[in-house]
């Protein structure tokens, strides 16, 4: 099968990651999760008290910031600058920043830089909130996933929990909410789907069910059965 990029997108816990894993390892093409990114640089924001409101500060951070992926039993890991930073970005004090500095024009350009050349050969499924519209807009394969925000706050409490992270149900209800407004009026790179995007509301299907109909829909825009 010819290689392609596929762009999955959506809001924050819809589940777009899950569903670009299982994606990516069906297909055997590389994973890469371009919010685990901007997470890793808010981690690197937060920890070296970088003023996200100061432009000339975040110019000067940024090429001290490198980002990669590695693949590890327990799952895909984010490096930030040579350390396994994975647990330390899920933490609720980098989701509480990350939208913001998410909506940093020179973050989003250097971020976008980086994404640009993980794709340069292809073979690759990346989600994130721009991939589709700005990262990868010539993407062959271009999905939407979305879910009802009291499911995804459902969810990513539960997931939170089970990480033993403490939080309120309303807390991250309130997170998303405000991470929703941010993400989609932002002026560089809003989250938005796609002309050509092909939408999946799992509100109420299954990670199989997903699959299934993420394989029909590259299936189809290729022309090949896998």
């Amino acid at each position: 099968m010819k290689k392609i990029v596929i762009a999955i997108d959506g809001p924050s816990a819809s589940g777009k990651s899950t569903i670009a894993k299982a994606l990516a390892k069906t297909l055997h093409y590389a994973y890469v999760d371009s919010g685990a990114m901007y997470r890793a640089v808010t981690l690197y924001f937060l920890e070296n008290n970088i003023p996200i409101d100061h432009p000339e500060t975040v110019a000067t951070a940024l090429p001290k910031i490198t980002i990669r992926f590695q693949r590890k039993e327990q799952g895909n890991r984010t490096i930030l600058n040579g350390q396994d930073v994975e647990s330390e970005i899920r933490q609720m004090r980098v989701s509480e920043y990350v939208s913001q500095v998410s909506a940093i024009s020179a973050v989003r350009r250097e971020m976008v830089r980086q994404q640009q050349l993980m794709g340069k050969h292809k073979g690759i499924v990346m989600d994130g909130r721009d991939i589709g519209t700005v990262v990868f807009p010539e993407a062959e394969v271009k999905i939407f996933v979305t879910a009802d925000i009291k499911e995804r706050a459902r969810r990513r409490y539960t997931e939170l929990n089970k990480k033993g992270i403490q939080v309120t149900y309303d807390a991250v209800l309130e997170n998303l909410h405000e991470r929703d407004r941010i993400d989609s009026t932002r002026a560089v790179g809003p989250l938005r789907k796609a002309d050509d995007a092909f939408e999946i509301d799992n509100s109420h299907l299954g990670l199989e069910e997903q699959l299934e109909l993420a394989i029909k829909i590259v299936e189809t825009k290729i022309g090949e059965k896998m």
